[in-house]
């Protein structure tokens, strides 16, 4: 059942393939197991090591169809640039923080999709720091606050709207560690 399970995941293409080499695979066992230790009580008998080669050599190639075959494509790293149009998607991106100052990645200054985002905050300046994002159906949601060198991820839904993104400890968003996103 899971092999059916596994086969139905793949593509077309490496469901032929992964199936060929397990097709063969378990025809070798059933043969080795059933049909030749029948016809001769003997088996594998002398040609023990052609057979244990034999099994090796098979096993080998199952491990690798299973690797090349089976190995799911790549997913595409999701930025703030790189969403598809609409639908909720989940993009993780970093967010720079360091005295009087919040970096977005370069790509997310444009209006970006609505979605599912992780920003992934990190901590490069002399003091704790952490991010709070208001706007629509947001409030004021925020990561702990974060250590000097450390950093935190900050798993968030946004809607169409204006989101302001700042560091909530006393002082510090009028000190300038304040920032704006569009979303929708």
């Amino acid at each position: 059942m899971r092999a059916v399970l596994l086969l139905a995941g793949l593509s077309t293409g490496h469901k032929v393939g992964l199936l060929v080499v397990a097709l063969v695979f378990i025809g070798f066992a059933l043969v080795s197991s059933f049909v030749m230790p029948r016809r001769n009580p003997d088996f594998p008998g002398r040609g023990a090591s052609v057979y244990y080669l034999a099994t090796i050599v098979l096993f080998a190639c199952m491990i690798g169809a299973v690797e090349i075959f089976g190995a799911e494509g790549q997913e595409k790293t999701a930025s703030a640039a790189g969403l598809a149009k609409g639908g909720l998607q989940k993009a993780k991106f970093t967010v720079v923080e360091t005295e009087w100052r919040i970096t977005l990645p370069s790509a997310s200054a444009k209006t970006l999709n609505q979605g599912v985002y992780v920003f992934h905050v990190v901590n490069k300046g002399k003091l704790a720091h952490n991010l709070t994002i208001n706007g629509p159906r947001v409030s004021n949601v925020h990561t702990p606050n974060i250590p000097p060198g450390g950093s935190a991820d900050l798993k968030v839904t946004l809607d169409s709207g204006r989101y302001d993104l700042f560091c909530s400890i006393p002082g510090h968003k009028q000190q300038g560690m304040d920032a704006k996103l569009s979303v929708g």
